[in-house]
């Protein structure tokens, strides 16, 4: 087992209840490069993904690389809307010393950030969330082979 180089962990959760239950996009990465993801969707019967997979240390350390170009690790949720009925989108982020925990409404599209009271903070919270759906949707569709949906 690869010793790793320092201190990181990642969460993200987005999700929501509606009228077809509990629907959420999850995925964690702990400081080995073990990522686990989970996917719940009842629409059309779908149920319940869970997939997990071991990263090398070089795309862990890509993931950091991005982490940090994002600055997401200055930025605050303090201005960011509260959970609502529409659901929650929570972001953990762990590198070394620096921490966030943020947790702000469900974010959709661009538009849902507009009228915010940061919408430059919430941007940047987005970008990082979308490129990190593709980097993830990816290696677990290479890594198992899933067909997309569709």
């Amino acid at each position: 087992m690869e010793e790793p180089t320092a201190d990181f962990y990642m969460y993200f959760y987005s999700g929501h209840k509606g009228k077809f239950g509990h629907e959420f996009f999850r995925f964690e990465i702990d400081r080995r490069g073990r990522l686990k993801y989970s996917n719940n969707s009842n629409y059309r019967r779908d149920s319940l993904i869970r997939k997990e997979l071991r990263m090398s240390p070089t795309l862990l350390e890509e993931i950091k690389r991005i982490i940090e170009d994002s600055e997401i690790m200055k930025e605050s949720d303090e201005r960011w809307p509260s959970r609502d009925e529409n659901g929650r989108l929570q972001l953990e982020i762990r590198i070394g010393e620096k921490s966030i925990n943020f947790e702000t409404a469900r974010i959709t599209s661009l538009a849902d950030i507009q009228n915010t009271k940061d919408p430059e903070g919430l941007r940047v919270l987005y970008y990082l969330v979308q490129d990190f759906k593709c980097l993830i949707l990816s290696l677990i569709s290479l890594h198992y082979k899933i067909k997309p949906l569709g």
